[in-house]
């Protein structure tokens, strides 16, 4: 084999279709558009899920069969500033001492503190999500906020 003998294989390649050329060439006249009607005029583009007036399938269907978008949703723990007094000061506050404590039930959960309550103690926080209050709150008591994946 050598690169001057190439050929695609037999029908892979054919001519493009020239409509509109005459009626001898088999695309004259409608050009494939068929006879009058919306689909055989200029500019027809038509609406995805469009039927023709008929009530489309996807409103056919039931709700609970159409798109949802509830499975994007991100479900956080939540934890309140004042249930972290409970820590010693200057310890480090992460999702494995939160499901040691059982303010979390697992490992995978997805932690947010807020800021309702107090804290009075300087711990190193590092969760999901903080709002804006619990942030201001925890470093405001001397400690810090760190935001992990």
């Amino acid at each position: 084999m050598r690169l001057h003998t190439l050929q695609p294989a037999p029908g892979a390649k054919s001519t493009r279709k020239r409509v509109g050329r005459g009626t001898s060439s088999g695309h004259g006249k409608t050009s494939g558009f068929g006879h009058k009607g919306q689909k055989a005029r200029s500019g027809r583009v038509g609406k995805r899920g469009f039927e023709g007036g008929q009530t489309p399938l996807y409103k056919k269907l039931p709700k609970i069969m159409r798109f949802k978008n509830y499975p994007f949703k991100v479900e956080y723990e939540v934890v309140n500033v004042e249930k972290l007094n409970r820590f010693e000061s200057g310890s480090v506050v992460d999702i494995g001492t939160l499901v040691d404590t059982g303010l979390v039930s697992s490992l995978s959960a997805k932690v947010k503190i807020l800021g309702q309550g107090e804290i009075a103690k300087a711990l190193q926080v590092k969760v999901h999500a903080v709002s804006k209050s619990a942030k201001e709150k925890i470093e405001a008591a001397g400690g810090s906020v760190e935001v992990v994946d």
